[in-house]
């Protein structure tokens, strides 16, 4: 085991039992009985530290979803595997996962809530991919509220073997979720989760910024398509104009931004609308 390796172990041991702002780079070294200046030969800070630990964490179990989900699209245990190879990895790890969920929702450490909110994002994708997969357009209005309800399960149901030391039959644990599954993707009819309000969540730290330029006008085009309503279809495309080549005075932008709010469809495109306008002057 190499010196990182062993700090990373110990480091997890501890933070496990005390979390990440009780534990000091004093108790991490005594832990692994080096000196302080081994440990700065290998992370710069604490903070450094948790940072590798994170993508280390998020890293595997990313690159085991993505293959699982691209190698098994056809397979009709999918929904199985995913289920099983994801409580079988917070068991294998069950210590930083416990950190995670107990320290991730009170982190003042934005760096690491916006790499956290980077990984998840991703993980939202593979079960989006694996939940299309399998249920096609069975689903297509509450995909996203599916995806939601698969991330819930593997909170909740983690919980179990992670803080209550329940002794678990994890098969018959991955069956029962298949079962809620199906019956969720088969009898869900009213989405909450539109793919407009998913747009807004995954960038909504980040509207505003030229690089979601692009993905602004996308969503704005793809709400445009099937609108019959002229006035609504006009003010699209007077703001979208006013994307690419500013123009417009402050009351008639928020105008024409209060014409798409009115609509109860419109109302998640026009709080990106405005914090794209917001974050762009």
């Amino acid at each position: 085991m190499s010196k990182k390796q062993q700090i990373m172990e110990k480091a997890t041991e501890l933070f496990a039992k005390q979390g990440f702002e009780a534990t000091s780079i004093q108790q991490i070294t005594e832990q692994c009985g080096i000196s302080k200046g081994s440990f700065y030969l290998s992370f710069k800070s604490k903070d450094e530290l948790i940072m590798e630990m994170l993508d280390h964490f998020f890293m595997e179990v990313t690159a085991e979803t993505d293959q699982l989900v691209n190698s098994s699209k056809n397979d009709a245990n999918l929904l199985f595997k995913f289920y099983k190879l994801m409580f079988h990895f917070f068991a294998k790890h069950a210590d930083f996962a416990k950190v995670l969920i107990k320290e991730m929702p009170h982190s003042l450490n934005q760096e690491l809530l916006i790499k956290s909110r980077t990984y998840d994002i991703q993980t939202s994708k593979n079960i989006l991919d694996m939940v299309e997969s399998i249920y096609g357009d069975k689903v297509q209005a509450t995909k996203f509220d599916l995806v939601y309800c698969i991330k819930g399960f593997l909170r909740i149901y983690s919980e179990l073997f992670l803080f209550y030391e329940v002794e678990l039959d994890m098969d018959l644990l991955c069956q029962s979720l298949v079962e809620k599954t199906d019956s969720l993707a088969k009898h869900s009819n009213i989405p909450f989760i539109t793919e407009d309000l998913e747009f807004y969540l995954k960038n909504a730290d980040k509207i505003g910024d030229s690089d979601s330029k692009e993905d602004v006008l996308a969503l704005m085009d793809r709400f445009a398509g099937d609108m019959e309503d002229s006035v609504v279809r006009e003010s699209l495309q007077m703001l979208r104009e006013d994307i690419m080549e500013p123009s417009l005075p402050l009351a008639v932008r928020k105008g024409l931004i209060e014409n798409v709010r009115v609509r109860a469809d419109g109302k998640w495109l026009a709080l990106v609308l405005d914090r794209w306008f917001e974050g762009s002057f």
